[in-house]
């Protein structure tokens, strides 16, 4: 049985991991829109994969007698400056869901749900990576410095493809 602290805890990150997923859907129709195919498809693979991670946290409360609660959710942002800007965006929203993680784990130690702590490492490894696959993002869009973003939208996809392999 999930202790009452611990189970709070992960029903909220089931809207941050539901509302990570709309955000990047919502990143994606913008840079679609902008004619970033790659970029959008990049981006819908992320959403994609947010959904998943809200999924297994459902899954987990549920398993262990909790009552996983689905949310509403807000709208988030429908218009970024430049591809720049957009990426930006994902690095600190990114770093939001990682402090929020290390917030479960905290939880997780001082209630002593060392099962909890235990599956949760999962997604901090997982977020470990997904900092450092938008941070090699921002740092070729800072290498390009506004141009050649072609041929950045083109290869995006494989970038993630190498970063997936270096696991």
């Amino acid at each position: 049985m999930l202790n009452l602290n611990v189970e709070k805890i992960l029903v909220a990150q089931i809207e941050k991991e539901a509302y990570s997923s709309n955000l990047y859907l919502a990143m994606a129709s913008w840079a679609e829109n902008n004619g970033f195919e790659g970029t959008a498809q990049w981006l819908y693979t992320q959403a994609e994969e947010e959904h998943t991670h809200m999924l297994r946290f459902i899954a987990y409360i549920n398993e262990r007698g909790g009552k996983a609660i689905i949310p509403a959710l807000k709208q988030p942002p429908m218009e970024y400056i430049d591809i720049r800007d957009l990426f930006e965006y994902v690095f600190k929203h990114e770093k939001y869901i990682s402090d929020s993680i290390n917030d479960i784990v905290g939880i997780c130690i001082d209630e002593k749900d060392f099962s909890t702590n235990n599956w949760i490492q999962w997604f901090v490894n997982e977020q470990i990576e997904e900092e450092k696959s938008v941070r090699n993002i921002i740092d070729k869009l800072n290498l390009l410095g506004g141009h050649s973003l072609y041929l950045f939208d083109k290869d995006i996809m494989s970038m993630r493809a190498v970063a997936n392999n270096q696991q």
